[in-house]
């Protein structure tokens, strides 16, 4: 019988055998030939990695491109060329949110100068 980590499989078909139990005097029954093996998938194999044990362009990147934002820094309004509806302007700030579903469009909030708001649905 041989051990791949904690998989155990039969000597005598190469069957992959029941989950081991941790003992090495446990006996396991191939269902496929019936033989009898000795659990050997006993032993514990503990690995570490490292991130530079696996190089990658990105996470270089990534890591050397680190931004911080303050939330109340960030520009949320932008302008469109939108008519109010009720003062008539032609410039109006809108902001678009995600409110439904990913699958289905945003929803453009528009603010005028007047006080009005409306939205739309894209």
């Amino acid at each position: 019988m041989a051990a791949i980590g904690s998989l155990v499989f039969c000597t005598d078909c190469g069957n992959l055998l029941p989950a081991s139990k941790g003992t090495e005097r446990n006996i396991l029954s191939c269902e496929c030939c019936g033989a009898e093996n000795r659990d050997t998938g006993a032993k514990t194999i503990v690995t570490q990695t490292k991130p530079s044990d696996f190089p990658s362009h990105l996470r270089q990147k990534l890591q050397s491109s680190v931004q911080s934002v303050e939330r109340h820094n960030i520009q949320t309004e932008s302008i469109a060329q939108e008519r109010c509806p009720k003062c008539g302007r032609e410039e109006v700030r809108y902001t678009s949110v995600q409110m439904r579903s990913a699958d289905e469009g945003s929803t453009n909030i528009y603010n005028c100068d007047c006080g009005h708001s409306w939205n739309e649905n894209n």
